[in-house]
């Protein structure tokens, strides 16, 4: 028996398009803890990035191994050892790192080769490629401490990588890197991962993580409250710097900075977006690429979500936004030329290019109020407070023209409105001009809201 439900899916996979459109051709590193392959957590991931793949994104993946080679360190009793959340690998643990890093890439090559019936890979040809497209170069001596075979990114092959994105495979980089003279150095997943990310000028860099974000109490400098400290879910590239001075250096992966240090870098380095999600939460990369506010938080250069006026260009994000609620009865039916015509009276909510919400205000000087209509949020952002915005910016378009009250017309939002400082009067209250307009056969309510 399918578990499809027509109501709900298509309206659900017509508003996802706008992503899958928007994200065709482009390019995401994705960089994979090694907690996330100790979790059990490789399957479903490696299914969610085939789905990437077959609607056209460009992908490189870099696993990490941390867990991995403590493993191995600990079956040959050696004790694992780090400084300032670098491990330091002598001779031992850069054995243990090679066997790991073997070991990954075979079950991560496998994880993509599967095509089982019934499974999200069922039909699918994923090819991957891995190869020597990293040159190293040592650590070194620091804080007094001889990190002897750890090492840092000197040079990413973009040109071999992007030949092999271009051409549909996969690219594969493991955390490790050789100097010209072909010695192997232990490189950490988020070095790599922000490297070739810098170095592809990718579109974005993905960090699958065992932290769920940044907390709002990190990113706003005010003591936590468990009750209202949620996740940042868009933190602007300047406050991710201010975040970042404010916190202590990391020393493991858990600690605020750690994962932050590497996408504000990848930022300055003209990657577009940066994100650190939490690999626990299933699905978190697609709901991250396919939902407004995504499940962890995103650095950005600047806040992708603006609330302005409306121009032409936005006329058919206006109607594409507000149809479902015309065909449901919750407003009036408007045609293309009209909303064309009135296109200078709305206010948009606009988040990477699209529109989640609108409202317009008709003025009636003659009356000093004016109409607010067609006050819209797409089911995808509901309840993050975008109605409000709106509200506000109506009220504030309003005073600036001089009138001194605004009102709704509204048969089944009353109390939304009411909550908000509205209150009900007859319609005979209405301006004369408006009140020609009034349909008594739909009964709506009037509420009005006079403006300080």
């Amino acid at each position: 028996m399918s578990l499809v439900f027509p109501h709900t899916f298509v309206p659900w996979f017509r508003a996802v398009a706008p992503y899958i459109h928007a994200y065709r051709g482009k390019t995401f590193v994705v960089g994979l803890a090694g907690e996330a392959i100790a979790a059990g957590k490789l399957t479903v991931f490696a299914q969610d990035l085939a789905i990437l793949h077959a609607m056209g994104l460009k992908l490189v993946l870099v696993h990490g191994f941390r867990p991995q080679v403590n493993e191995q360190l600990a079956l040959k009793g050696h004790v694992s050892r780090y400084h300032r959340g670098v491990r330091i690998t002598d001779p031992v643990a850069l054995d243990a790192a090679q066997e790991a890093a073997g070991q990954l890439r075979f079950e991560i090559e496998a994880a993509f080769s599967q095509g089982l019936p019934n499974t999200p890979m069922a039909n699918s040809t994923v090819r991957v490629v891995s190869g020597n497209f990293l040159t190293a170069r040592p650590v070194g001596i620091v804080d007094g401490i001889d990190f002897m075979h750890s090492g840092l990114v000197r040079r990413v092959d973009s040109v071999a990588i992007r030949r092999a994105i271009d051409g549909g495979a996969i690219v594969l980089l493991s955390p490790f890197g050789f100097s010209p003279t072909g010695e192997a150095f232990n490189l950490t997943m988020e070095d790599v991962a922000t490297s070739t990310a810098i170095a592809l000028q990718a579109d974005k860099l993905v960090f699958m993580t065992e932290v769920p974000g940044l907390r709002e109490s990190i990113t706003q400098g005010r003591p936590a409250d468990d009750g209202e400290d949620a996740i940042d879910t868009e933190l602007a590239l300047a406050d991710a710097r201010r975040a970042l001075a404010a916190l202590p250096p990391p020393a493991q992966p858990a600690d605020p900075a750690f994962y932050l240090q590497h996408c504000v870098k990848a930022c300055e380095g003209g990657v577009e977006r940066s994100h650190i999600l939490p690999f626990a939460t299933d699905g978190a990369l697609l709901l991250e690429v396919f939902t407004h506010d995504g499940v962890g938080t995103m650095v950005v250069d600047e806040k992708l979500e603006s609330l302005r006026e409306a121009t032409a260009d936005d006329v058919g994000g206006i109607i594409q936004l507000i149809e479902p609620f015309e065909k449901d009865g919750t407003l009036v039916r408007r045609d293309r030329h009209e909303i064309e015509r009135d296109v200078a009276y709305y206010s948009v909510v606009e988040h990477d290019g699209i529109i989640f919400g609108c409202a317009a205000l008709y003025p009636y000087p003659e009356a000093r109020t004016g109409e607010m209509a067609a006050l819209t949020v797409s089911p995808l952002s509901q309840g993050q407070g975008d109605g409000e915005r709106l509200l506000k910016r109506i009220e504030q378009r309003a005073r600036a023209a001089g009138l001194q009250s605004i009102f709704v017309l509204t048969t089944r939002t009353m109390h939304w409105f009411i909550k908000r400082g509205f209150a009900s009067v007859d319609p005979d209250w209405l301006p004369e001009a408006r009140k020609r307009k009034y349909n008594w056969d739909r009964r709506s309510q009037v509420l009005v809201k006079k403006l300080n």
